[in-house]
């Protein structure tokens, strides 16, 4: 049995091989879509998540993810292809969110001690808040959050909260400038 190791605690977790078995077969049919069947797109991603989308949600697939349950999407959603949702710690999209080609999303790992690191999986929530921009490739790891407004640059790895009104750029992500409106 697995362990999962969270901001709460440790706790054994049962069931995670069906789950991610799970999921690899409704990302395998979801893949097998054309892109313009918006319709057919939908309803199996909202099979895969549990609830149910938006109209305004747009996906081009493919798409891969380890479980799909833990996902929560907006309105007004567009997630471009090759994607990667490692959603086993929480994954959050708010409206209005654009995500680029390539981009993962990364809610889980490994303890860091040698020691444990095959015990268990360590995992956080990922929260992508209002009118955020992920630009392609990039990488959010688990505990972030993409504040109202932001903007990740192509490639950037995100391993720290990044404000509203932020453009973020780099390995690992940083500061580049304020983007308010104004």
């Amino acid at each position: 049995m697995a362990k999962l190791w969270t901001d709460s605690g440790v706790t054994e977790v049962h069931g995670i091989r069906e789950r991610v078995e799970r999921a690899i077969r409704m990302t395998e049919r979801l893949n097998t879509l054309s892109y313009d069947d918006r319709d057919a797109i939908r309803a199996v991603w909202s099979e895969l998540t549990g609830h149910p989308v938006d109209e305004t949600f747009t996906l081009i697939p493919p798409l891969y993810c380890d479980h799909g349950i833990n996902i929560r999407v907006g309105r007004n959603v567009f997630i471009n292809q090759r994607c990667q949702l490692n959603d086993i710690g929480g994954i959050e999209i708010g409206d209005d969110v654009m995500i680029g080609p390539g981009v993962s999303l990364i809610t889980s790992g490994h303890p860091v001690p040698p020691a444990s690191r095959r015990d268990g999986i360590s995992a956080a929530p990922i929260r992508i808040e209002r009118n955020v921009w992920i630009g392609a490739g990039a990488m959010v790891l688990q505990g972030v959050t993409v504040g109202e407004n932001s903007v990740i640059a192509a490639g950037a790895v995100v391993t720290h909260d990044v404000p509203p009104n932020t453009l973020a750029a780099g390995v690992p992500a940083k500061h580049i400038r304020d983007i308010s409106q104004k």
